[in-house]
């Protein structure tokens, strides 16, 4: 609708209370204020009742949800900072200054909680790779992140990349960054203005009309009109970014920083009313001081930009030189615009006239929805088994899945990043689930990786979210690392839309539910919703997309996936099941949707969980992959390829009722392939029966490059061809 002259977002009912909390219409600076700090991405009016129920406690936890990113404690006074977001709207419209600036804005997540970031993870999702427009759009996201992450010197170390025909319209960037810090740095940097008389001081770049409404355009769906959003698209700059970071570090360093935040979403607006919002007090600010790039921005334009990199520190008056004088030395621009009150108002002055009189209180008070909710009658319709014969083709099957854009190698992606820059990497990507990082103060080390699966969870969205979060948990075991905190980015359609909202409030059961029985808390995240496309009709598929760091306790004991050395035993842990329900199998295959979705074991995922890192932790295996996009078949697959060996495999023994098709491709949950020599065999399963943990013997590692299941065999030389080609042929055009 249309205000004062300005397009709000707002309903008619929320400018009517707007109104009547004021007692006054509010004026076109004011209604755009209050328009942003009440849009879906920075109110949360719409999900805040559901994220109550996430697990958010825990014995590590520093800081939990709500502040700009969570911390854990991860002993010897160091601590864990991290957090995920989604820059998805933008970077539909322009992928390559929209995925950049998500990493800019995630990376001063990060420095506001006193921390300096280690690493950077990128979860992606696009449409099928035979679209043009999805794979420009895959082409330059990457390359966006690339180039920014590269010059700022953070190395990107995990990831994912999904193909969906949902995501056609709608592509979801989500990316997340990791920081360490010391206690006494996360005490020092407070995201508060808690006392009268401190002044505010912008730091970095200036302010321009790039960026402009950001949060409101994230919070409507995609039309045929969207393309005029493209000012709201901000424009990064990844080389003051780089100043930034060490300038900050170093003012922080003082002890006289006060408060601290950045300017993201909702731009000057947002960073003002919550620095005083949180501190109890107010800020009175003066426009006349904004170091200002483009001529002619009026007091609205000013308000609302979301241009990067800034960020706004609260320092007394009496330390406001020597803070200023870092700044200086890294000639870094910077403006003292205004200081704290005590009036809980936000008073804006430009060119000598109060343009903004607003109560904190409207900012820190939104309206709050509780949305219907109704499955979704598509569940109901979609068929349950597939509707013709099974082929007997097999090893065809594996060649043609490893051609999956979802299982193929991200090679593409991961040589376009510098991933060892930092000289912490000790787990690249691409080598296993997910990447280890040292700590560079000892024998520690921190393991790093995202999951998600939306074929899953648009088929079952509470399985498919435990799922999720249970093969996150699968990938740190496998490389020694214990889960100790996770943060989400939850990606959906429109929540005004009943069957999206029971996607979302089933998801976020699901969450709740695996994090309590496993105590591992969710210690922040994000939510974006309006990733629906108004011109099509389609919504995306659910993502409840998961960011998971564990602990590892002595990162030289290094094991990765790939078989290492012939005569090596293969076992498999965990049973598999008949859940071909949104496998690659299915879907890439035979084109088919439907079918019972894996679902999660709880009690067998955790014992297999602890088996599993006690085997890494102890060096009694030489090998070691979970189960989970393309089955068992796929998982063994890749292992031959990364090791370049071959295997003779015999699964009679674990066949039982199953069909050969449910056996080779079945993505149950709760399961892993590990190889082992003959001589630590006896003491691995030991270990693995006193956990109670079903596992059988299923073969060995051989020196000829071939992958023999007995009845049928494929030829590894072959299997990595299409393997690591598939991407690379795509985006070639081969």
């Amino acid at each position: 609708m249309m205000y004062d002259g300005v397009k709000i977002d707002l309903t008619e009912d929320e400018v009517h209370r707007i109104e009547k909390d004021l007692k006054r219409k509010p004026n076109m600076t004011e209604i755009g204020m209050i328009d942003i700090m009440w849009s879906e991405h920075c109110s949360y009016k719409s999900s805040r009742p559901e994220l109550k129920r996430l697990h958010t406690k825990g014995s590590r936890v520093l800081v939990g949800p709500g502040q700009d990113a969570g911390v854990l404690d991860i002993g010897d006074g160091l601590a864990l900072v991290f957090k995920i977001e989604s820059h998805n709207h933008p970077s539909a419209i322009e992928p390559y200054n929209g995925a950049a600036t998500g990493i800019g804005g995630i990376i001063r997540d990060i420095l506001c909680m006193g921390a300096r970031p280690i690493a950077l993870i990128d979860p992606l999702r696009f449409g099928s790779l035979k679209s043009g427009h999805s794979r420009w759009l895959f082409k330059y996201v990457v390359k966006g992140i690339a180039d920014y992450g590269n010059c700022i010197g953070v190395p990107t170390v995990a990831g994912e990349v999904e193909f969906d025909p949902s995501f056609e319209s709608n592509c979801l960037v989500n990316v997340g960054c990791v920081g360490i810090a010391t206690h006494a740095d996360i005490e020092q940097a407070p995201s508060v203005a808690t006392d009268p008389g401190d002044y505010l001081i912008l730091m970095g770049g200036s302010t321009g009309r790039d960026g402009l409404g950001g949060v409101t355009f994230a919070s409507r769906v995609l039309t045929e009109e969207s393309e005029e959003d493209r000012p709201a698209v901000q424009v990064g700059d990844p080389f003051t970014k780089k100043l930034i970071i060490d300038a900050t570090l170093d003012a922080l360093k003082t002890g006289y920083i006060k408060g601290l935040k950045d300017l993201g979403g909702g731009g000057f607006t947002c960073v003002c009313t919550e620095l005083a919002g949180s501190g109890g007090t107010g800020v009175e600010i003066n426009l006349d001081e904004m170091p200002l790039r483009e001529k002619g921005m009026i007091p609205y334009e000013i308000m609302l930009s979301e241009s990067q990199e800034r960020m706004m520190f609260v320092v007394s008056p009496e330390h406001v030189e020597s803070i200023t004088d870092i700044f200086e030395d890294y000639e870094l621009p910077y403006a003292i615009v205004g200081k704290t009150t005590s009036t809980q108002r936000i008073i804006v002055n430009y060119k000598g006239e109060k343009v903004v009189d607003l109560p904190i209180k409207i900012f820190e008070d939104p309206p709050v929805y509780k949305r219907p909710a109704k499955k979704p009658k598509y569940l109901d319709e979609l068929p349950q088994e597939l509707p013709q014969n099974i082929t007997k083709n097999f090893d065809g099957i594996i060649y043609k899945l490893l051609a999956s854009p979802n299982i193929a190698d991200m090679q593409w992606v991961i040589e376009q990043y510098d991933h060892e820059v930092g000289v912490r990497t000790v787990i690249k990507p691409g080598e296993t689930g997910s990447a280890a990082l040292r700590i560079l103060n000892g024998s520690k080390g921190i393991g790093i990786t995202c999951s998600a699966n939306a074929k899953h969870s648009y088929l079952n969205p509470y399985q498919g979210a435990m799922g999720a979060f249970a093969e996150a948990c699968r990938n740190l075991v496998i490389i020694g690392a214990e889960p100790i905190g996770m943060v989400d980015c939850l990606n959906f359609g429109n929540p005004e839309n009943p069957e999206i909202f029971w996607q979302f409030k089933e998801t976020i059961n699901g969450l709740a539910d695996f994090g309590k029985f496993m105590d591992i808390p969710c210690i922040g995240g994000n939510v974006s919703f309006y990733n629906e496309d108004n011109v099509t009709g389609i919504a995306i598929k659910p993502v409840p997309e998961l960011l998971l760091c564990g602990l590892i306790e002595n990162i030289s004991r290094k094991i990765i996936s790939g078989f290492k050395s012939p005569g090596n035993v293969i076992l498999i842990v965990g049973k598999t099941l008949a859940e071909l329900g949104g496998s690659e199998y299915y879907s890439f295959f035979h084109g088919f949707e439907g079918g019972s979705v894996p679902k999660v074991d709880l009690e067998n995922e955790k014992r297999a969980m602890n088996a599993i890192l006690e085997l890494v932790r102890k060096q009694l295996i030489s090998a070691v992959d979970d189960c989970s996009r393309g089955g068992l078949a796929i998982t063994l697959a890749k292992m031959s390829i990364k090791g370049f060996l071959g295997a003779s495999i015999d699964l009679s023994q674990i066949k039982n009722s199953l069909q050969w098709d449910e056996l080779l491709f079945s993505e149950s949950h709760g399961r892993y392939i590990l190889t082992c020599t003959p001589q630590n065999l006896a003491r691995v399963k030991k270990i693995l029966e006193e956990a109670g943990i079903f596992h059988a013997q299923i073969g060995e590692v051989t020196v000829d490059k071939i992958l023999d299941f007995g009845s049928f065999h494929c030829d590894v030389q072959k299997m990595e061809e299409i393997w690591r080609g598939t991407i690379p042929n795509y985006m070639t055009g081969a």
